[in-house]
């Protein structure tokens, strides 16, 4: 048993206040747990009252922690978790602030995850897969993930990944059109669109380019190679190397060979 002899309030934070038990300082308690417990000059506390004191503004603290977590953004109930476990909290503890959160409402994965979805089909780049699997890191349940995901429609992807796929075509224009389609494949699966949008992209988006488009690819690569490989081969080696280079580039064998006769003619 010992008694509360001091009670200060904290230079740097007026919120909290310092307790002297027996002329030593003690611990320090929020504002609002000093004013549940009513502690006072003078107050007897044994041990198990001084052990609920300090539990309670260990809850007190990691409230206060997850609501200032919360201003920047929605969390959902598993982010909140991990913030709060990095402060090496006893379990109760994260237990009783999820628990106080969701009674006033603060955390609601199935609104966090309608909301993120909405994020990504207004204003970001990414596919229902990619969507699916960030709100399962991020903790969210897969009947709430559905449910929101549901908004996301076959017609909306499609729409973005038509706007997409249009402007890789663009990056990719010195590809031939075998590769830049397996780039643009490979990018979009990264991005989370499934194969059954892709092929509907594919049929909606003019893909084939005219000669001169095609002939900068060709032509393009075809340096690229000759700077490569002319300075390692030379005569019927060089041109087989080439062939096959540019071949395995996606470029048909009639564009291969104006491209050797053209660089043979500006060599001459």
């Amino acid at each position: 048993m010992g008694k509360i002899t001091k009670i200060t309030k904290q230079v740097k934070n007026d919120e909290r206040y310092n307790l002297f038990i027996d002329g030593k300082y003690s611990f320090s308690v929020d504002e609002a747990v000093l004013a549940k417990f009513q502690l006072r000059k003078g107050l007897e506390v044994d041990e198990l009252e001084i052990s609920e004191l300090q539990y309670e503004d260990d809850v007190k603290k990691a409230f206060n922690k997850a609501i200032q977590y919360l201003a920047y953004r929605m969390r959902t109930e598993k982010e909140i978790r991990d913030h709060l476990e990095e402060g090496d909290p006893e379990e109760g503890v994260i237990q009783e602030v999820i628990h106080k959160l969701n009674e006033i409402k603060y955390i609601n994965d199935l609104e966090f995850a309608h909301a993120f979805v909405g994020t990504q089909m207004n204003t970001g780049d990414k596919g229902p897969t990619w969507i699916r699997g960030e709100l399962r890191r991020k903790g969210v349940g897969d009947s709430h993930i559905e449910e929101a995901l549901a908004a996301f429609t076959q017609e909306k992807q499609v729409d973005k990944a038509v706007a997409l796929t249009e402007k890789l075509l663009h990056k990719y224009r010195k590809d031939s059109k075998m590769i830049a389609k397996q780039k643009i494949e490979q990018n979009m699966m990264r991005k989370g669109y499934p194969g059954s949008v892709m092929k509907i992209v594919w049929e909606t988006v003019e893909s084939e380019r005219d000669d001169d488009e095609r002939w900068d690819a060709v032509y393009h690569q075809g340096l690229k190679a000759h700077r490569k490989l002319s300075s390692k081969y030379d005569g019927y080696e060089y041109v087989q190397k080439m062939k096959q280079t540019l071949y395995r580039k996606g470029f048909s064998m009639e564009d291969i060979e104006r491209l050797l006769e053209e660089l043979k003619e500006n060599e001459e």
